[in-house]
């Protein structure tokens, strides 16, 4: 099989994994089924490939072309598998099946890197289940205390731990783990891009310059339950009303201050139809070029809803290393070099030290988190060469 067809091959093996037949979309949760099928396709890909398959203290998978301990620190591509909610196709998938393409095409022209190279599944990087993005890691770099992180509940009550354990894991090893860090000299991580920024400018590929500050806050709205056909309006607290000031003041913030937020999760209770809520739980998500500007964005829509932002993650800016940044736009002819609002696992590494840098491929809708999410298959093949070229020059 040529490394175009073997591309295929592995999409159309990876695709039915986590779809959801009524919209097309992605449910691939960290710790569910889905997910360990998924982290059981990038076994076998390694495996099919003679890779030496290793799983980090927090679930990491890396997938090692040569020995790191003996010759490393190396060059690691990848990205993850897990998704949002009813999620497309692209977003962390397309990363990791580019990185397996890009050995194989190295391979195919007789290649051999100077440096131990890697491919790697980033455990949990949406967040969907338990709340906190780019999960393992922030484990792997300790920017997410281990302690913390056994406790977060899913909307079912399960903990991280208990999730672990039942998918086999022993949450006990959650934590910074310097012993793979030491590993990784250089991360290069491939994604589709969530914006038509390359579409505009005519580009099938594109470097990362800067990731934008960004976070999430919950807003807890109280309120009293009662009887909906019998409370009068007078007599009632209902968050309700908070819940939608909040929601407006997510947009006027934003367009006031160059700014995007979004509260796109939101959980009633008792969540009866005839019941006036005692509590409103409300997830706002907020991002800026600058931290000040994201700190007021948030400022205001708490305000308006007359209750307190409490932070559940937050990731500062990152500038990936104009060195590497702009030695790899010119290795790929003077790819364009754009800045980003979405949150990577790249980012997270870049911020704790480890060099990295990001590829973006052109997505002409330029939807992201939901099925219309697409790249064509010619652009993804340029990814793929793209990103061999990368790590030719990285491993030489």
């Amino acid at each position: 099989m040529t490394p175009d067809s073997v591309f295929d091959h592995m999409w159309q093996a990876l695709q039915p994994v986590g779809r959801v037949a009524s919209t097309g979309g992605y449910r691939r949760f960290a710790w569910t089924d889905a997910d360990l099928s998924a982290r059981e396709w990038f076994a076998g890909e390694a495996a099919a490939r003679g890779l030496d398959l290793t799983v980090d203290r927090n679930g990491n998978q890396w997938a090692w072309w040569g020995d790191p301990d003996r010759d490393g620190p190396g060059v690691v591509a990848g990205s993850h598998l897990d998704s949002v909610p009813d999620g497309g196709a692209f977003d962390g998938p397309l990363g990791v099946v580019s990185a397996f393409a890009a050995i194989d095409l190295l391979r195919s022209r007789d290649v051999t890197p100077h440096r131990p190279l890697a491919v790697v599944n980033m455990t949990d990087e949406e967040g969907a289940r338990f709340g906190i993005a780019c999960a393992g890691s922030r484990l792997l770099t300790g920017a997410l205390d281990a302690d913390r992180a056994r406790a977060l509940r899913d909307d079912g009550g399960t903990t991280l731990a208990e999730a672990m354990t039942a998918a086999g894991r022993d949450p006990g090893q959650l934590g910074r783990d310097d012993e793979t860090l030491r590993r990784v000299g250089t991360f290069v991580e491939l994604h589709v891009e969530q914006g038509r920024g390359l579409d505009d400018l005519g580009a099938a590929v594109g470097v990362a310059s800067r990731i934008w500050p960004h976070g999430r806050w919950r807003l807890d709205l109280q309120g009293e339950a009662n009887h909906a056909g019998t409370t009068r309006l007078v007599d009632r607290r209902d968050p309700m009303p908070d819940l939608a000031r909040a929601v407006l003041a997510a947009r006027s913030e934003a367009e006031a201050h160059g700014a995007l937020a979004t509260i796109g999760r939101v959980r009633v209770e008792p969540g009866g139809t005839n019941a006036v809520p005692s509590l409103v739980q409300a997830w706002l998500d907020a991002r800026a070029p600058d931290e000040s500007t994201v700190r007021a964005v948030v400022a205001g829509v708490a305000r308006a809803a007359g209750t307190t932002a409490h932070e559940e993650s937050w990731t500062g800016v990152v500038e990936f290393g104009a060195g590497l940044r702009d030695r790899l736009a010119a290795l790929l002819g003077g790819a364009p070099v754009l800045a980003t609002g979405a949150g990577h696992d790249a980012g997270i590494l870049a911020s704790a030290g480890v060099e990295a840098a990001m590829l973006f491929v052109r997505n002409p809708t330029g939807v992201s988190h939901s099925p219309a999410e697409h790249a064509s298959r010619d652009d993804c093949l340029a990814g793929v060469e793209a990103l061999a070229t990368v790590l030719e020059e990285l491993t030489r």
